[in-house]
């Protein structure tokens, strides 16, 4: 944390700290720089201030602003914003993974027919959903009740995003195994992501609360939608792609995954990166070490990224970009026309330069 976020880009180590604000002062300057017509102004200030605070990070108009385009963009600021079509989107989910599990329709019918904790049936209950918090709730009724929930599910909650900011449930749960979350926890992590405190607080911790060779925020908003580092990444993947010759994706996926862990045939990049082996003077288990590390800031100090990036800096005569916004078309049940990340990314730009000059005024 001595290097906190501030302007765009973090702040160098040394440079002076900003002036401090009373508790008092904060909130006045979020529900300042809040966009006009939003319920409970009041409500939203306080808990997006306290995220940033209990977080430890910068309460600057940037830091401010970063948040609130995102919460613009995600939920155009409501704590559990209505999804058009939900029930029909669960409806097909629930059925894709019927026919991957080979149960008969009818089997399926008659669990749905069962009453739900709430006395109605599970089957009332997903052609009522409107938000995914109410999806989450069935579905989780359904996992711990119903044995065909198990068979379908595997005790794992397909409502994967929730909140205001729409933040992943996963990371909030790793996020709150390695410091305390600040409230208490009322039922799970995952309830918690589903209010405004909590997602707001974990949204704040996956939009700044690491650290990155960023120069603008640009990069964490595409990193927000994509992943962390996952514009770091993907200049790593332009560079090794133009000192190799081989064209790469630049997705940001440096390795290729199966059930969550780093396959061992190597994938696209690390084979582009292989061609590169001699020039680097590492072999491939070098190689393969150090891209494993390439969902953390330790990435960054490796002898692969500093050698790819040295010697491309050398090659065409200055100091190549550390970062791009991913190549990723975005995919989604809730999604029904192309969308990509660097779409997202600049339409949370322009709601975060429009925040500034709010600022500004």
């Amino acid at each position: 944390m001595a290097a906190l976020i501030a302007g765009c880009a973090s702040v160098e180590r040394g440079a002076p700290a900003p002036p401090k604000l009373t508790a008092n002062e904060g909130r006045a300057l979020v529900a300042r720089l809040l966009p006009d017509g939003i319920g409970d102004r009041s409500g939203w200030a306080t808990d997006l201030y306290a995220a940033i605070a209990s977080l430890e990070l910068a309460p600057s108009a940037e830091n401010i602003c970063a948040a609130v385009a995102i919460i613009g963009q995600e939920s155009s600021f409501r704590v559990d914003p209505a999804v058009p079509n939900l029930a029909d989107i669960a409806k097909k989910e629930i059925e894709r993974r019927r026919e991957r599990a080979g149960v008969p329709r009818v089997v399926l019918d008659a669990a749905l027919a069962l009453p739900s904790s709430t006395g109605k049936s599970y089957g009332e209950r997903l052609d009522a959903v409107k938000t995914e918090l109410q999806l989450s709730k069935l579905f989780e009724d359904f996992i711990d009740r119903v044995p065909l929930g198990r068979t379908f599910f595997a005790d794992r909650n397909p409502v994967r995003t929730g909140g205001p900011m729409q933040v992943s449930v996963t990371f909030a749960e790793s996020f709150a195994a390695t410091r305390p979350y600040p409230y208490p926890v009322n039922g799970s992590i995952r309830d918690e992501v589903f209010s405004r405190r909590g997602g707001l607080y974990f949204g704040v911790a996956h939009l700044l609360d690491y650290r990155a060779p960023y120069d603008r925020l640009l990069y964490r908003f595409a990193d927000f939608n994509a992943g962390r580092y996952a514009s770091r990444n993907a200049a790593f993947q332009r560079a090794v792609s133009q000192l190799s010759g081989i064209p790469l994706t630049e997705d940001g996926d440096l390795l290729r995954y199966e059930s969550g862990r780093p396959a061992r045939e190597a994938g696209s990049t690390e084979t582009a990166t292989r061609v590169l082996a001699r020039r680097l003077s590492l072999d491939n288990a070098e190689i393969r070490r150090d891209l494993e590390l390439a969902g953390s800031e330790d990435f960054e100090r490796t002898e692969l990224y500093g050698r790819v990036f040295a010697l491309l800096d050398k090659t065409i005569g200055k100091r190549a970009p550390r970062a791009v916004v991913p190549d990723i078309v975005l995919s989604s049940p809730k999604i029904t026309r192309t969308l990509t990340t660097d779409w997202f990314a600049h339409r949370v730009q322009s709601r975060f330069d429009a925040c500034m000059q709010r600022s500004a005024s």
